[in-house]
């Protein structure tokens, strides 16, 4: 890991800011070419493009409810009753978030207000290559159900012997019905554009390669996104009395998922910086990704020391990581100090891990320095929000006047007229 002074803030937020690696011209090609080609062919291009980058030969996209059913079983028992209380922390989080909208009165017969409306049909993308996050399904498929949204569908990639199971189980816990076996960017664009098996959606959520990301991006204004996920990163705030062995098994639980995962240590003495490095190096030889763990934190891993615990949220925030850890005495006492993080975990015994898993808090976070105006995935990402007003008569003649000078004033005639019209034929 890099060691870093407290007065070299700019140095490591810059050094930090190289991860995000924009699509080369060749990919943005493959996947505008692949776009075009779903939108043309449908349910034909999706056969094609998953047999090539797949390696499977469908005669089928969509699963049946038994085969989701017989898919779901090969996982054990213990599995699914984990999943399923996951699951139900999940909407206990999500649901305190409904937003009901609101209607106010005015006098002379004035109203206004603001009207929610779900969102009516949202994809769900979710890996199944190397990376299989059956939690992800419940974090984006939960929030979705509690807004409202009428139709879920998930598309997943295939291998010979189907989708992966544990993907398939967690889309039973959640009452998904509808998968389709396809993935990479021309999942997308059958979510985008529709094809005779494949409904089009209003909404595209989930993450993905960089094939998926770029296509997701591409599509952004035919169909609403929910962001751009770049590599995984944990920030650790540790006092003096945070037990090193912890802190280092936090930073390692980010680092074993990409070679460019970010993994920062700020803690206010120099004492235990060395310890949990020391900790760091012991336990990353005992992990089964200590390759990747150690690409990770040999070139994005990284160490400072600040002057005390409210210089080490300063610097946090100039960060804005995806996932900040304040392994500190009395951790809720710092959190209005907090203004840019994706998720926040108080305390020594709270790690990233039950977040990411079971603790209810939702795991589709801000990545790269957008936690600074970008919030986690929740309820409100699958809502629409119509203001609506209402004016009589009486409160038309009263303000009519006003109202004309204003569009007068922006040189727009056919503005003024038509409150003029109503005042002279009142």
């Amino acid at each position: 890991m890099k060691l870093y002074r407290g007065d070299e803030v700019d140095k490591l937020q810059s050094f930090l800011a190289s991860r995000d690696v924009e699509s080369s011209p060749e990919i943005m090609q493959q996947v505008d070419d692949i776009l075009k080609d779903v939108k043309a062919r449908g349910d034909e291009a999706l056969l094609e493009y998953t047999e090539k980058f797949d390696g499977v030969a469908l005669s089928r996209i969509q699963m049946t409810p038994a085969e989701i059913t017989a898919c779901a079983a090969e996982v054990s028992e213990e599995f699914i009753a984990n999943l399923r209380e996951a699951a139900e922390n999940i909407r206990f989080f999500h649901k305190e978030m409904v937003d009901e909208g609101f209607h106010l009165e005015k006098d002379m017969g004035i109203y206004m207000g603001q009207k929610v409306t779900p969102i009516e049909k949202v994809g769900v993308y979710v890996p199944g290559g190397r990376a299989v996050y059956p939690s992800t399904v419940l974090m984006n498929v939960i929030p979705a159900q509690i807004a409202g949204v009428r139709e879920i569908v998930m598309v997943t990639p295939p291998s010979e012997e189907g989708i992966n199971p544990y993907i398939a189980a967690a889309a039973v816990v959640c009452g998904v019905d509808k998968i389709y076996k396809v993935g990479g960017a021309q999942a997308v664009a059958a979510l985008a554009y529709g094809t005779e098996t494949v409904p089009g959606v209003d909404k595209i959520v989930g993450p993905g390669n960089i094939y998926v990301a770029q296509a997701k991006k591409a599509v952004y204004g035919k169909v609403d996104i929910d962001m751009i996920a770049g590599p995984s990163e944990i920030l650790v705030i540790a006092d003096d009395g945070a037990n090193p062995a912890f802190v280092a098994a936090d930073l390692l639980s980010q680092a074993e998922h990409d070679p460019m995962a970010s993994s920062v240590l700020l803690t206010v003495s120099e004492r235990q910086r060395d310890a949990v490095l020391s900790e760091v190096a012991r336990q990353t030889a005992l992990l089964p990704k200590a390759d990747i763990v150690n690409a990770s934190l040999g070139t994005y891993g990284m160490a400072m020391v600040c002057d005390d615990i409210a210089a080490c949220i300063e610097v946090s925030n100039r960060i804005a990581p995806e996932h900040l850890e304040l392994m500190l005495a009395n951790a809720a006492d710092y959190l209005p100090l907090v203004k840019n993080a994706g998720s926040i975990f108080l305390g020594y015994y709270t790690c990233e891990s039950i977040g990411d898993y079971f603790g209810g808090t939702n795991h589709v976070l801000p990545t790269n320095g957008t936690a600074r105006f970008y919030s986690a995935l929740n309820v409100d990402d699958f809502v629409k929000k119509s203001s609506y007003i209402h004016w009589s008569k009486e409160a038309l003649m009263r303000d009519g006047a006003k109202i004309m000078n204003l569009a007068e004033n922006e040189d727009l005639e056919a503005h003024k007229n038509a409150v003029k019209i109503r005042m002279e034929t009142a």
